[in-house]
């Protein structure tokens, strides 16, 4: 029997790294200041739950919490389409992509 990978690393190596570009992700939100980063950030973020969905669904047996995530990619490409859209209008507007300068919705 050919042993794969899921196989061979502990789940709580994939939970810890979870948590580790979950952490990464509220850092870049908190601290930077581009709307770039942060919607990089958020991503991220996604990611990173996607990432512990998929070792909960394996150590469990389930393929709901693929499932799941297969569904909160499609919400995530989306938003990144639509995200984006939004960024390139603001940039075209205000000219910058600072947070700390286009909090006002005023044009």
């Amino acid at each position: 029997m050919q042993s794969s990978l899921w196989n061979d690393i502990p789940s709580s190596w994939y939970l810890i790294l979870s948590a580790l570009l979950f952490s990464l992700g509220v850092i870049g939100f908190l601290i930077k200041r581009t709307l770039i980063t942060v919607f990089m950030s958020i991503e991220l973020m996604l990611n990173a739950v996607n990432l512990s969905f998929v070792t909960f669904a394996h150590d469990w047996h389930q393929v709901k919490g693929q499932i799941f995530v297969f569904f909160v990619m499609m919400v995530a490409a989306a938003e990144a389409a639509v995200g984006l859209a939004i960024i390139i209008s603001i940039f075209r507007s205000r000219a910058t992509l600072n947070v700390d300068q286009i909090d006002l919705m005023k044009l």
